[in-house]
């Protein structure tokens, strides 16, 4: 396996929705990326607000531009703001330097894909994020 499958896409939204739904969370727009940042799946919440689908997928895709994950991408930001901030322009989907972005990989650690998510805090982005991909059977980037 190369990349992550639809059918895994799906689990991996299914399962971000259901941790949202647990926590009690606002609502979640998730964008699953293959590993080269083309969207393969993207769902959203009643009421998610109109910018979340490019919020979710500029998560993803800036984890994967860069190869950490969105929160890593933040704390970049905090020490190098010029360098992240020029990013945006360049990347397909935009960079969003907040946790909610996750790389996928497989066993031998190269990325399979990404998962971004947003509606709420970014840390509770980042918990339904790594939910979806647990619960996809799936390893997030360490």
């Amino acid at each position: 396996m190369n990349r992550i499958s639809l059918d895994q896409a799906n689990r991996i939204i299914e399962g971000a929705f259901a941790k949202g739904r647990e926590l009690g969370l606002k609502p979640l727009t998730i964008a699953v990326l293959d590993p080269g940042g083309h969207l393969i799946a993207l769902a959203r919440s009643d009421s998610s607000s109109t910018l979340r689908p490019q919020i979710a997928m500029g998560k993803a895709g800036g984890a994967l531009a860069l190869g950490v994950s969105s929160r890593t991408v933040g704390t970049m930001a905090v020490d190098r703001p010029t360098f992240v901030a020029s990013l945006g322009p360049i990347a397909p989907h935009g960079v969003i330097p907040a946790a909610g972005g996750v790389i996928v990989i497989d066993g031998q650690g190269a990325p399979l894909g990404a998962v971004g998510v947003t509606g709420d805090t970014s840390d509770n982005d980042e918990l339904c994020a790594l939910a979806g991909i647990a619960g996809a059977g799936l390893t997030p980037q360490g």
